[in-house]
């Protein structure tokens, strides 16, 4: 029964415990020993081995089961954190190099803001000098004409033409006429064209100067209302130019730290893999599963049991056929 056992379980154990059971059957009684005694307590020495090993078998699958899930959790976690780490490693990226980018355009758009009211001051101070010049000669002929207007229409008209003194004596010292010849007379014709084409003069200048004068006007406005806008533009991207600054600065950091937790779980994963796999080597490489090694284990165990009970009603059998033929319990034996 036993080398039955042995050979379909193909067990090496078994097998040693029936050659020595056939051993103590042919030899045992020789000496007055109980053989019965002898193959019992092999029997039973091999059940508490086979139990023992069934027992030690269970708690190493639970320490394994146990292992593994705890193992394969951690695993799955730290996987998932790192993934976290790295989704937002690369968001915070992403979105430093955008502000950054837009950093530069604005620093870029500040400069050529700064540029822009850099020439704009200069044509303004060049606009400004050119009519300030054109104004002064305007104004000069233009009074000038219309004191050589004065002169005439106090000439011709029909009073005696007095010259009047002004502030500008030179001008007056000037235009001052000769005393008339005898004989003379006033040609109001000619006085009357030269008179009509100072009038032109004069409309010319007076246009001129208001011309230049709303020029003026215009130019300072557009320049005033140019500075204004350039002013709240540079303001506004100036702390555009600020807070991108901060944020991305603030997002560098974030993303230093994210990194330094990356590093630490990328470790511990390091570590949990390669302890993961020393334990998958330990609980899961065999060539026989915990299931069937269990199986066979308790086959083995019911049937040296069997054995052992099938051993115990004989020998109790022998006992009471004690005063029997030695023939018969040697032939017994060599049975069994």
């Amino acid at each position: 029964m036993v080398k039955k056992l042995a050979h379909d379980h193909h067990s090496s154990a078994l097998a040693q415990l029936a050659s020595r059971i056939a051993v103590i059957a042919r030899y045992g009684g020789k000496h007055g020993d109980d053989p019965f005694a002898k193959v019992k307590g092999l029997i039973e020495e091999m059940i508490a081995k086979l139990e023992k090993e069934a027992k030690s078998e269970a708690t190493e699958k639970a320490y394994c089961d146990e292992e593994l899930a705890k193992t394969a959790s951690k695993k799955s976690s730290l996987e998932d954190e790192i993934a976290k780490l790295t989704s937002k490693i690369d968001q915070a990226a992403a979105r430093s190099a955008a502000l950054k980018e837009d950093v530069v355009q604005l620093q870029g758009e500040l400069a050529d803001i700064a540029k822009e009211q850099a020439e704009m001051d200069a044509v303004r101070k060049q606009q400004n000098a050119d009519y300030l010049v054109a104004k002064k000669d305007l104004e000069d002929g233009l009074a000038g004409v219309r004191k050589a207007l004065g002169v005439l229409r106090d000439y011709y008209g029909s009073e005696p033409a007095m010259i009047q003194e002004d502030d500008d004596a030179k001008f007056s010292s000037f235009m001052q006429q000769p005393a008339p010849p005898e004989k003379f007379e006033k040609s109001k014709g000619a006085g009357t064209g030269i008179i009509g084409i100072l009038e032109v003069c004069e409309s010319d200048f007076a246009t001129g100067l208001a011309k230049e004068e709303s020029q003026e006007s215009d130019y300072v406005e557009n320049y005033e209302r140019t500075t204004q806008e350039n002013k709240v533009s540079t303001a506004t991207k100036q702390q555009d130019v600020k807070y991108k600054t901060q944020e991305a600065v603030a997002l560098d950091k974030q993303i230093s730290e994210l990194s330094s937790d990356k590093d630490t779980s990328s470790t511990e994963l390091a570590a949990v893999d390669e302890y993961y796999a020393k334990i998958k080597e330990r609980c899961i490489a065999k060539p026989e599963t915990y299931e069937e090694r269990k199986a066979r284990r308790a086959e083995e165990i019911d049937g040296l049991k069997e054995a052992l009970s099938i051993l115990e009603n004989e020998a109790a059998f022998v006992q009471r056929a004690r005063k029997g033929s030695r023939g018969r319990h040697t032939h017994f034996m060599a049975a069994l």
